[in-house]
């Protein structure tokens, strides 16, 4: 995966002054970065409808760049600095003052789908957060970050989808939410590696996993029951989000509801290996994933097939297990 931060020359704020870019060139631009990438984001995946793209190459653009900004420099000053210019390019789109290609690219999807700018400030501060902050005290405050770090991609897919409202945000903020604490619960170990812990405090302290456990990473059963826990909290989540599925139109339902089962898996696998994550890291093989593809389109078929007399789901509380 190449990181943006090899443009900052060509494209950062210290980069000499360019003839501005034709919304063609800024929108061919965006989709070369989407396409050399992977991500667990829909980036013109095949079940998109053609027409909405680009709109989303233009999108996973905007989080690349913002991404790569806060992860990639090696220097949380530096990284602070440049996402406060980033944000300043953010505003200016929102003033129509485009130069960089990402934004030049992105303003044609703000108008046309009327986004607001909440969402991408949220994704701007949550990687800014990253710089400061390693570890949580609280779920509240993981929740907090997730609310920014992972919910605005759901807001502003569903904008592209022309379904946002209270009740189908209310949905996607689960979802999104509970696949975020799921790869979090993935990668427990990969991310101490990095200086980063989302255990939160008071979940470990309620277990009794102490301070020194989670330093020797300890595998024993204070730490098996938390992330028992914590996988069932994430798994509520998703599951109260699955309405979602069937509140989108179109080949969106098979995207989203793939994501959501794609959670689910991981939290299986999970399960599947006693929650030893410290040991291995579980992962959603190939197989595993074209099992979730088949069903899932298949599922979806049914759905237009026969729509009359299918019980409809029923959204659990989003905000259940995942309390104390």
């Amino acid at each position: 995966m190449t990181s943006v931060i090899g443009e900052l020359d060509v494209w950062g704020p210290g980069a000499s002054v360019r003839e501005p870019v034709s919304v063609e060139q800024a929108e061919a631009y965006c989709r070369r970065l989407a396409h050399r990438h992977y991500e667990n984001f829909p980036v013109a995946s095949w079940l998109l409808p053609r027409e909405m793209r680009q709109h989303f190459c233009n999108v996973y653009a905007f989080c690349r760049w913002a991404d790569d900004l806060g992860d990639e420099v090696g220097d949380p000053q530096q990284s602070l600095a440049l996402l406060a210019w980033w944000r300043e390019q953010l505003d200016r789109c929102y003033q129509n003052e485009t130069r960089h290609p990402v934004f030049v690219a992105l303003r044609q999807t703000i108008t046309r789908f009327d986004i607001p700018q909440q969402p991408f400030t949220d994704l701007i501060s949550a990687f800014e957060q990253d710089q400061t902050v390693t570890e949580y005290e609280t779920f509240g405050q993981l929740e907090d970050y997730c609310r920014r770090s992972a919910n605005p991609v759901g807001r502003i897919v569903l904008h592209l989808c022309r379904q946002s409202r209270d009740e189908t945000m209310a949905w996607s903020d689960a979802v999104c939410t509970g696949l975020q604490l799921a790869n979090f619960w993935q990668d427990v170990a990969r991310d101490f590696n990095m200086g980063r812990i989302y255990l939160p405090r008071e979940d470990r302290e309620r277990f009794g996993y102490t301070a020194a456990m989670l330093q020797c990473r300890e595998t024993n059963e204070p730490f098996l029951e938390l992330m028992r826990f914590e996988a069932d909290r994430a798994r509520a989540l998703l599951q109260s989000g699955l309405p979602l599925a069937d509140a989108v139109t179109g080949r969106m339902q098979v995207d989203i509801e793939l994501f959501i089962r794609g959670g689910l898996q991981i939290l299986a696998e999970i399960e599947r290996i006693g929650y030893r994550v410290w040991e291995t890291r579980p992962v959603v093989r190939k197989r595993q994933f074209a099992r979730l593809f088949v069903t899932t389109v298949t599922r979806n078929l049914w759905r237009r097939l026969a729509p009359v007399g299918r019980e409809p789901r029923t959204r659990k509380p989003a905000h259940g297990l995942h309390r104390r």
